[in-house]
């Protein structure tokens, strides 16, 4: 019953979208304005309706109904709570109707809440969100039906993917798809300005709070899966260039960029067609990383491997959808006017120069990402990873970096150089001397890794000068939140840095009682013993660690077998201290009755995160003081209306 109540509502969810694009295309007609008043309605119930449906299959998983075909091929009555709950979106049709309900979710939230832009431009934007929206249900309801009963119940289902059963994949997948579904709001956007003639300041300051939000649960998302992998997979690494990887790299950058571009738009009313043209790419990315993920040319422990069919689906969506709004910004781009002038040396032309360089790292992880697909198409196989990323990349990267530090300090429209000489030659000077000193620590480090640690040593202290002379109480929280932000990019680059500077890797055979040095540890193997958990079992290594000597601490890697479906998975033995991290696994047992055990020194290899979560804090510090602001000028607006209502009496 439940699965039917969900799949009905599913379809009506898909026909109130119907109604919602007829309503906005007839609003905006001549004669047709007595129609747009019914536009946020009916987008409100659009998002009510899929939230239901999603609910609805949410329920069918945590009570293991096994008549329902996704239930049986995605879980198991002996599965814990969290994982019969991530088995929900840990599939195709499962993840799909949780990207249409965010989508739905969002553009409810916009009619509930927008006040902002004109009432024609919100029309409009509700009217392309429900355009939107309509392809994917379609996708749903015609090749994915997440409800499909099978002819007779399973006996018991098979499981979930072993690689998925860990918690970080309990709240990875649903945090990236708010970041991914929630570009789809700046695309609508974009689309409704480019119909309605409508870009200006306030489009800007109405896209941006949808933009920060996506870009912050993107950052999360990828930071959550970036250490998901790194401690799931055994290989010790924390980024791999993937094509999944960089489907979930793509859209943050382009959001990255569209985020500063809408600020320049809304604060000095400059970039406006920039603006837009990244709003349509930012999804873009987006909708490229759904094609990648589930078209099945891609074999990644991340994807989805389903029929070419749907990927087919998702490939003329991804055709309508761009093709369609490329072509209205050709014929509206006249209409887009240039916007107020800046000077070479502005805040605005270090934004411009650093959205250029976001760019063009992006078109590089495109072209790695995409040429191999395209060269085997034609009977080729080539691979394409860090020796094409890690060079390419930092020819942008690195000068954009550089921008960061002094970008932050220079006034808006137009700033002399030589007012910014001391504090970017005393963050050269800090480059210089972190630069030299890991030459002498570390004769044979690569250049790279060299120039990562001088960087972020400098852009760590230009980040706190925005704050110098200011009352730190009284400080804007988007000011608040750029340093943080910044402050987080300088963490994160250190600590990658540091990783590919000063790792120390030990693969060893040992049996019990044998002991294996690994940079500053010692590490002994105690035992192997055979230990059981709720739906696996395992091998675990008991290992004693000291570090330069001191007190042992006890690690514990294991081997997992899982039963439904039958598999493996690795699970590393962490332990992190201030400085670093020792990561440990355990292999296969030898012939000669010894274990193949991995170890990792990694110093300051945890800065990743930390950088990555600092990131997104400044991200939401930006947005709570943006939203603060929004409030308290609707309140001043709405005071000043009715004092005026008040005289008029």
């Amino acid at each position: 019953m439940i699965a039917e109540l969900g799949l009905a509502v599913l379809w009506m969810a898909a026909a109130l979208a119907v109604l919602q694009l007829a309503a906005g295309i007839i609003a905006l007609r001549p004669k047709g304005e007595h129609l747009a008043g019914v536009v946020r309605p009916l987008a409100v119930m659009q998002g009510v309706l899929v939230a239901f449906a999603f609910l609805a299959l949410v329920t069918l998983f945590l009570e293991t109904d096994l008549s329902v075909k996704l239930v049986a091929e995605n879980s198991h009555s002996a599965k814990p709570f969290i994982f019969k709950l991530a088995g929900t979106w840990g599939n195709h049709e499962g993840s799909m109707l949780l990207w249409v309900t965010i989508m739905g979710l969002a553009g409810g939230f916009v009619a509930l809440i927008e006040k902002r832009l004109r009432e024609d431009t919100l029309v409009a934007t509700l009217a392309g969100q429900a355009f939107v929206s309509l392809g994917f249900y379609a996708f749903l309801l015609l090749s994915s039906n997440p409800f499909e009963r099978l002819p007779e119940p399973a006996p018991d289902g098979n499981g979930l993917n072993p690689l998925l059963q860990d918690i970080g994949l309990a709240f990875h997948p649903p945090t990236l798809y708010v970041g991914y579904v929630g570009l789809s709001i700046a695309f609508s956007f974009a689309i409704g300005a480019l119909v309605t003639r409508d870009v200006g300041p306030a489009f800007a300051r109405a896209m941006r709070p949808w933009v920060l939000g996506a870009w912050i649960f993107l950052t999360l998302g990828i930071t959550a899966g970036s250490y998901w992998a790194y401690y799931t997979l055994g290989w010790g690494g924390w980024w791999f260039w993937d094509p999944v990887e960089n489907a979930s790299l793509m859209p943050w950058l382009a959001a990255t960029a569209l985020l500063h571009s809408c600020s320049v738009l809304a604060s000095r009313n400059a970039l406006r067609a920039w603006t837009v043209m990244l709003g349509v790419i930012a999804f873009s990315m987006s909708m490229v990383g759904t094609f990648l993920v589930r078209s099945g040319i891609l074999t990644s422990v991340h994807a989805f491997a389903v029929d070419p069919e749907r990927g087919s689906f998702i490939l003329a969506l991804l055709a309508i959808y761009i093709g369609g709004a490329l072509t209205l910004f050709g014929v509206r781009a006249a209409t887009v006017t240039e916007g107020a002038r800046f000077s070479f040396v502005s805040r605005e032309a270090s934004l411009v120069f650093n959205n250029v360089m976001l760019c063009g790292i992006l078109g590089i992880v495109l072209v790695g990402t995409l040429y191999p697909l395209l060269t085997e198409a034609f009977g080729t196989k080539v691979s394409v990873g860090p020796p094409y990323f890690n060079p390419v990349s930092s020819i942008f990267a690195i000068p954009m970096l550089l921008v960061l530090a002094v970008g932050p300090l220079l006034r808006w429209r137009n700033d002399k150089a030589g007012r910014i000489t001391m504090p970017f030659a005393i963050a050269a000077l800090i480059m210089a001397a972190v630069f030299l000193i890991a030459e002498m620590v570390a004769p044979g480090i690569h250049l790279l890794p060299a120039l990562g640690l001088a960087i972020a040593s400098g852009l760590f202290f230009a980040s706190l000068l925005p704050l110098k002379g200011r009352n730190l109480r009284r400080t804007p929280l988007p000011v608040w939140g750029m340093v943080i932000a910044h402050l987080g990019i300088a963490v994160a680059l250190f600590g990658m840095a540091s990783d590919s500077a000063f790792s120390t890797e030990k693969l060893a055979a040992m049996t019990v009682g044998d002991t294996q040095n690994v940079g500053p540890w010692q590490v002994k193997l105690e035992s192997i013993d055979p230990v059981a958990g709720p739906n696996w079992t395992a091998l675990q290594a008991t290992l004693s660690a000291r570090y330069a000597g001191g007190a042992p601490i006890t690690l514990e890697p294991q081997a997992r077998v899982f039963a439904s479906p039958p598999g493996t998975r690795t699970e590393s033995a962490l332990k992190t201290r201030w400085n670093g991290q020792l990561y440990s696994v355990l292999g296969e047992e030898g012939e000669d009755g010894r274990w193949q055990m991995r170890f990792w020194w990694k110093p300051f290899v945890p800065m990743i995160w930390y950088g990555g979560v600092l990131i997104a804090l400044g991200g939401v510090l930006a947005l709570l003081g943006r939203v603060a602001a929004d409030v308290k000028r609707l309140r001043a607006e709405g005071k000043i209306a009715y004092r005026r209502m008040r005289q008029g009496r």
